[in-house]
């Protein structure tokens, strides 16, 4: 039973994959708007930071790289809502299928496209002045955090697309997942906000995230800081997965 359930998941994700390298498109503009985020605060705003532009794009990556995978998750939701107005689901689910695998194709699609979308973000920083002397195990564990925080979206990202009436509808819950970096430590020290802005930031999973990211890549050290990030991504995922997966069989109920 396992075997097929992955060999269908297998299947219908190199069927989703095809479609995502026939539209580069989709790439392309999930990757603009991080981008611009980022040339905009290093060169614009970066000039006020005591630390120069190259501190300074060192210390946004990590918050530029969480928004990327906000802006990636939606065109999950877009593509799997695409699939059930096509009548495309209804097709799969009368075949003899893993009825999961429909879910985990776009699933693990999606984590494929934002990967691609991460490499060429920080091929940009590199480009701006990024540079880090962290280790293979630094990275990998920077890999791990980003690849759980992108599957922790995903899944979320599947609700709006199981529940959605219109494909902008499907894709607009990603926007103030976009906006949450901006409340934390992704652009400037939370020690700087104001009172309950501050406590906000400080007790949301974003700041957690962008502080473990950060201290990896940096060669400082992590504490118990990033176990609460892993935490925050975990505990994001189980939820996630759980609420998804309910709606998921009431829809095809």
């Amino acid at each position: 039973m396992t075997t097929h359930v992955f060999g269908d998941t297998a299947v219908l994700t190199g069927r989703s994959l095809r479609h995502v390298t026939r539209s580069p498109d989709t790439i392309i503009t999930t990757v603009i708007t991080p981008i611009a985020i980022m040339l905009l605060f290093v060169y614009v705003f970066g000039g006020a930071i005591s630390q120069g532009s190259d501190a300074y794009v060192t210390y946004l990556l990590p918050g530029i790289l969480l928004i990327t995978i906000a802006s990636g998750i939606a065109y999950a939701a877009f593509r799997l809502f695409t699939d059930l107005q096509g009548g495309i689901f209804e097709r799969f689910l009368s075949m003899p299928i893993a009825r999961s695998s429909v879910l985990w194709a776009h699933v693990l699609t999606s984590v494929v496209a934002n990967l691609v979308s991460l490499v060429v973000v920080v091929g940009v920083a590199l480009v701006m002045g990024f540079r880090s002397v962290a280790g293979v195990g630094a990275w990998l564990a920077v890999a791990g955090i980003l690849v759980l925080f992108t599957l922790a979206l995903t899944w979320l990202a599947v609700i709006p697309g199981l529940t959605a009436t219109s494909a902008d509808g499907a894709g607009a819950f990603a926007y103030p997942l976009i906006l949450l970096p901006f409340i934390s430590s992704a652009f400037v020290p939370t020690a700087t906000m104001p009172g309950p802005v501050r406590a906000f930031a400080e007790h949301q999973p974003v700041t957690s995230i962008v502080n473990a990211i950060r201290d990896l890549y940096t060669q400082q050290p992590v504490g118990t800081g990033i176990w609460t990030a892993l935490a925050w991504c975990v505990g994001l995922l189980v939820v996630a997965y759980a609420l998804a997966m309910a709606t998921y069989r009431r829809k095809i109920a």
